[in-house]
């Protein structure tokens, strides 16, 4: 299984909330940004940090998908 946090970044737009906004309100690196941007794997504490941040649950922000030809970690 593979995660998918394109919920995530429907519910930033929802919330009209940038990049930048949500790494300085969950107070994570730059790099969070382009872990979820290409649906890799981030630890639990940064998806709370997510989750805190956006007022969310879980599942309000991730996926979970069969991975394609090998890929998705």
């Amino acid at each position: 299984m593979a995660v998918c946090y394109n919920k995530l970044f429907r519910l930033m737009i929802d919330k009209h909330m940038t990049n930048a906004q949500l790494v300085a309100k969950a107070g994570f690196s730059a790099n969070i940004i382009t872990r979820l941007k290409n649906n890799e794997y981030i630890s639990l504490e940064s998806i709370e940090k997510l989750c805190y941040a956006m007022d969310c649950d879980v599942d309000d922000i991730l996926t979970f998908r069969e991975k394609e030809n090998g890929k998705g970690n």
